[in-house]
């Protein structure tokens, strides 16, 4: 099998029968075959039942295979709840495209990206251009964090975000594919040899920081990573978590903050995981004073500060965190 389409869904089974509408007469079309390995990942109720009932009513069943698993084990341990098993099926896919819930294929969405593999064997990711419905280009592609990333994501002061050019988080956009550091998760294919030789999504970062993660550790593996800006999706973002929307700015949950800790600490160590939460932290409170001398709102997470600070090196330590999955706490309370 040449591609293998893998949907997590979550708390968001409207939106993944709306997806996987988008795929039917698509999918068809991919050179050397393709499916949907689609797992349902802990939403409880009749989320199952509904998605069975659609893949029934609608005959995407030759091309669907559904997975059910309980509790939510998060974006990386629900990928690879149907990873791991295709990779050791008889007819592993050569290439496999993770594919946010809450996006809508286009035309132009996944040969693209195929026959960029195709054609370039050093690429072991590759990322789709994310449109929101107005046609919107999303923020990506992008380089690594580090601690100029995380000043200029802080500070966010013009001249000084100009000096930090050159490093900062989001790579200016071309009409034509180019090298990066990584692409966003929500359409992101990677080449099965890849996976075989650095592993699986790091089920320790839980939701958050895991396409960084993978194109970093591909990188240091000698692969490379490439944004294809002719593959466009459609991009709804955050419904799963509600963590976007042009007018919400809810307090970021503690995996997320965990999660960028586990990221900086396993790829850079202590000491610069110390000098980025410093430049961030030091940074984002200057640019919160600025904003109070001149009586400007502020639209950000509430309680970022403290947060960042809470979850810092300083005040969390140097070990290497494990993610919480706050629906296995949730579980566990159940029980008692």
């Amino acid at each position: 099998m040449k591609l293998l389409i893998v949907i997590v869904s979550y708390r968001v089974t409207d939106l993944t029968i709306d997806c996987l509408r988008s795929l039917s007469g698509k999918i068809e079309r991919v050179p050397g075959g393709a499916r949907v390995a689609l797992c349902e990942n802990g939403t409880g109720g009749d989320a199952a039942d509904r998605l069975r009932q659609a893949i029934a009513e609608n005959g995407w069943g030759s091309w669907v295979d559904l997975t059910v698993i309980s509790p939510n084990r998060g974006f990386t341990g629900g990928n690879n709840a149907v990873i791991r098993p295709a990779l050791e099926s008889d007819d592993p896919p050569e290439y496999l495209l993770l594919l946010n819930a809450d996006t809508i294929v286009r035309e132009d969405s996944l040969e693209p990206l195929v026959r960029f593999l195709d054609e370039h064997p050093k690429a072991g990711i590759a990322g789709s251009t994310l449109m929101a419905p107005d046609g919107t280009i999303e923020a990506t592609p992008f380089r690594f964090p580090g601690v100029a990333t995380e000043l200029d994501r802080g500070l966010r002061l013009g001249i000084v975000s100009k000096l930090l050019a050159p490093w900062s988080l989001v790579l200016p956009k071309r009409d034509e594919p180019f090298r990066v550091g990584w692409v966003s998760g929500a359409s992101l294919i990677l080449r099965r040899t890849l996976l075989e030789q650095i592993g699986l999504l790091d089920e320790g970062l839980y939701t958050y920081f895991d396409d960084p993660d993978i194109s970093l550790r591909a990188a240091r593996a000698g692969w490379e990573t490439w944004y294809v800006p002719e593959s466009r999706v459609i991009h709804l973002g955050g419904s799963t978590t509600g963590l976007s929307g042009p007018k919400v700015a809810p307090r970021l949950p503690p995996y997320w903050y965990q999660a960028r800790r586990r990221f900086f600490l396993k790829n850079y160590g202590p000491w610069y995981t110390a000098m980025a939460d410093a430049a961030f932290i030091l940074g984002y409170a200057a640019w919160r004073l600025r904003r109070w001398i001149q009586r400007k709102p502020v639209s950000e997470p509430s309680h970022m500060l403290i947060d960042s600070i809470r979850h810092s090196v300083f005040c969390a330590g140097p070990k290497v965190p494990v993610v919480e999955n706050p629906a296995l706490r949730e579980s566990a309370v159940r029980n008692v």
